[in-house]
């Protein structure tokens, strides 16, 4: 158990349970967080939005993964917003804080100013990538877009792919206290239901996009409890997900008291990209001396820019490649402004 008052809640995901619904569950607060992920680009409003709910979504439920797993989470679409990309490093240690990233491809010329977000991706599919480290074979899961949101997207696929009935209740956007300047501020909960040991799952979904949904996964028993927790979800207020008056055990218990809300240790997050000299000169290794000349500039190097984080690269050409005649160490050969 936690005290609340020992704790800051911004850039802190909170697991907690539901013991009287079988139900488990995070919450969570960005801010830090957001505004780092979002200041390394110039996104346009729309896009902004589809990345600030998307790290939400990592944030949240990347907390379950372990020590020193990766977790990735994709949107792809044919609309003007082709890929948001996040993802999420589990803690090094005990203690220590995971760590978020982002990035989106869009078609500047093709974003609608005056229409939703979510509008802006268009038809395709959203994806889910657990890297264990090396030597294991990553885990990956796939479910088509569906819903009217980022989020309403991964309950379906916890839905279809693992078969948890999941809810999320999320606001995000633009904020600033007395006195103060703007800045992001985001906050969420989500609810899972606990999995089975052998879940009996419906053999036709009921939602017309031919996606599994709770109903068809619950018994009736198991789905009283979950319309009961989804309903007092949905109770919860923009400006008490976000705070920061309201800490986020005291939200707890005010939208699930009866529901015997226990909480567990909190995960601290921050904003952090794993790019180097070393990976970047991995995903070189691959090209000829010839591919490294086209890519070398006029002023004789080879520069690489990390989408997520913007920091830039500058490699000497002869360090690079299969043929490289120099090793890593040569003079010059990299630099990280």
């Amino acid at each position: 158990m936690t005290i609340a008052s020992h704790i800051a809640w911004d850039d802190t995901v909170l697991p907690f349970q539901l013991d009287r619904s079988d139900i488990r569950g995070r919450i969570a607060r960005l801010d830090g967080v957001l505004d780092n992920v979002l200041a390394q680009h110039d996104y346009p409003p729309a896009i902004e939005a589809l990345v600030a709910e998307m790290a939400l979504l990592t944030a949240l439920i990347g907390q379950t993964i372990k020590l020193r797993w990766k977790l990735s989470l994709q949107v792809r679409g044919d609309g003007p917003a082709r890929l948001i990309a996040t993802d999420y490093y589990g803690p090094t240690a005990d203690g220590k804080p995971a760590r978020v990233r982002a990035y989106a491809s869009y078609d500047k010329d093709a974003i609608d100013p005056t229409g939703h977000p979510f509008s802006q991706v268009g038809k395709g599919y959203f994806a889910i990538l657990i890297d264990q480290g090396e030597g294991m074979v990553p885990y990956q899961g796939i479910t088509p877009i569906a819903g009217g949101s980022l989020s309403a997207c991964a309950e379906a696929y916890f839905a279809q792919s693992e078969q948890l009935p999941t809810a999320f209740q999320l606001t995000y956007g633009k904020a600033s206290v007395p006195g103060g300047a703007e800045s992001w501020r985001a906050g969420g909960i989500m609810l899972q239901a606990m999995p089975k040991a052998s879940p009996s799952v419906a053999s036709e979904p009921v939602a017309d996009n031919g996606l599994l949904t709770a109903a068809d996964i619950l018994d009736d028993d198991e789905g009283e409890n979950w319309t009961r927790a989804t309903t007092l979800l949905r109770t919860a207020e923009e400006m008490e997900l976000i705070g920061p008056t309201v800490q986020l055990t005291e939200l707890l218990v005010r939208l699930f008291h009866e529901e015997a809300p226990r909480v567990f240790d909190p995960q601290p997050v921050e904003f952090g990209c794993s790019c180097s000299p070393d990976k970047v000169r991995q995903s070189l290794s691959i090209y000829s001396a010839k591919d490294i000349k086209h890519m070398t500039t006029e002023e004789g190097t080879v520069t690489a820019d990390c989408q997520f984080c913007g920091s830039h690269y500058v490699f000497q050409p002869n360090t690079l490649g299969f043929e490289a005649t120099e090793g890593p160490d040569a003079k010059g050969s990299d630099a990280k402004p």
